[in-house]
């Protein structure tokens, strides 16, 4: 084997090295590039999720997708989205958004659905009370009220109150239903001052519902100012009453009274 032979190997295995060297740090390089800083992490339902079910692990999934097309109360991880209550149903694929969630803070579903400032009264119905069984979680409803005047058999009815949402018909709160379902009871929500409202009417006659357009918010200003003064209002704070002592027969001193203010002005 000749001098150049062995040169021609020599360089073969030098430049083969150095191609093998060039790879491993060009694949290196590639596998510790950061993620591209136009993706974030957003969680999104690998199943269908019902109205008012508690998010499980199982039902969640992490994928990236560009900052601009994900929503602003998105979720980054699975940790924070599991043991919350679905407020809207969701689909295969759908991002699961904080508008869309509620904390489950114990006891059943349905009082995570209510608003912090609200409460949930059940009211008895039947298939004419119910709107003939057409009331179904989400719906919003007018209760009306009526009794009678007198002993001549007139009545008069009332609109009570207006625009309440319904959270569930009998023990069911889905709103994934579209067909008539006859109930017994409907759950209602409203403030305090319209449970109050609510509860006087159920007592002084019978109740009716009155099924809403969704995209119907009108309300009575009248409606209002009777919610309003159905509220508790909180007793005045009177001003505490003026003593007057006689001052003794020797004392020169005057007391002066200026509106709720009284001093003593010693006399010369």
């Amino acid at each position: 084997m000749n001098s150049r032979t062995i040169t021609l190997i020599v360089l073969s295995v030098i430049l083969g090295l150095g191609a093998t060297w060039m790879a491993n740090n060009w694949l290196t390089a590639r596998l510790n590039t950061s993620p591209d800083d136009n993706q974030q992490n957003v969680v999104i339902a690998t199943v269908e999720i019902g109205f008012g079910q508690m998010i499980e692990p199982q039902q969640v999934t992490v994928v990236r997708m560009p900052k601009d097309a994900a929503p602003d109360d998105a979720f980054a991880s699975t940790d924070q989205v599991v043991g919350k209550i679905a407020t809207f149903s969701m689909l295969r694929g759908d991002i699961l958004r904080g508008a869309r969630l509620a904390e489950h803070l114990g006891g059943s579903t349905l009082a995570s659905l209510i608003e912090p400032s609200k409460r949930a009264i059940s009211v008895r119905v039947d298939d004419v009370v119910g709107v003939g069984g057409f009331l179904l979680p989400g719906n919003r409803v007018d209760v009306l009220a009526t009794r009678q005047t007198g002993n001549d058999g007139n009545a008069e009815s009332k609109t009570i109150l207006e625009d309440l949402r319904v959270l569930a018909v009998d023990q069911t709160a889905s709103t994934d239903k579209t067909q008539p379902v006859v109930v017994r009871a409907v759950t209602l929500e409203m403030t305090p001052a319209q449970a109050e409202v609510l509860v006087k009417g159920m007592a002084a006659g019978k109740l009716q519902l009155a099924l809403r357009n969704p995209l119907d918010n009108n309300k009575s200003p009248v409606m209002a100012e009777a919610v309003a003064e159905a509220a508790p209002v909180p007793a005045p704070v009177m001003p505490k009453p003026v003593v007057r002592r006689r001052a003794p027969a020797n004392d020169s001193s005057v007391t002066v009274i200026r509106g709720v203010a009284v001093t003593v002005e010693k006399g010369l």
